[in-house]
């Protein structure tokens, strides 16, 4: 093996805990996540070099490239699939253990960049320029729409709050 391909698994055997947890938030489910981070990844890995050379952050190029990636596999999945046959049973799917906590289904209904962008910064813990980097947008892109996120957070949180006896959980 050569020294670039020793250095892109240090990599990602550094990187892939973190990788995991993003795309999770990102996509809603650990299964899909998986797929995510092993599709970017498989991408990037074949262009290391590059990719090490050209950018000056590889993270945020694969964080970048990795909400590059789910948003058009959320953009072609949000099409209409018509099939002849309806099929007879359905697949047995494990439990998500998030799926009926109100936070997780507010983050989840957020669009992509917004869910990126709240993701980034609250639970990787970026600076707004890191996340900008990452994204490939603007610092005032990022203001905008993680302001608009945590509005529309509040909004969907606000049923659950009053629900509890108008205590916030901590």
């Amino acid at each position: 093996m050569s020294g670039d391909l020793v250095d892109f698994g240090e990599f990602v055997s550094a990187n892939l805990p973190g990788l995991m947890r993003y795309g999770h938030a990102l996509t809603g489910n650990p299964h899909d996540a998986a797929d995510l981070v092993q599709t970017v990844l498989e991408k990037i890995g074949s262009r290391w070099t590059h990719v090490q050379r050209k950018t000056g952050d590889p993270m945020a190029y694969i964080r970048r490239s990795m909400a590059n990636a789910h948003i058009s596999r959320w953009r072609r999945t949000k099409r209409e699939n018509l099939v002849a046959d309806i099929p007879d049973a359905q697949p047995f799917e494990h439990a998500d253990p998030f799926e009926h906590e109100p936070l997780w289904q507010a983050l989840r209904a957020l669009p992509p960049r917004q869910r990126a962008v709240v993701v980034l910064r609250y639970y990787e813990g970026l600076s707004e320029a890191e996340i900008a980097a990452s994204l490939g947008v603007s610092q005032g892109t990022v203001k905008s729409q993680a302001s608009k996120a945590l509005a529309s957070l509040r909004l969907k949180m606000k049923p659950a709050v009053e629900e509890s006896g108008g205590r916030e959980a901590v």
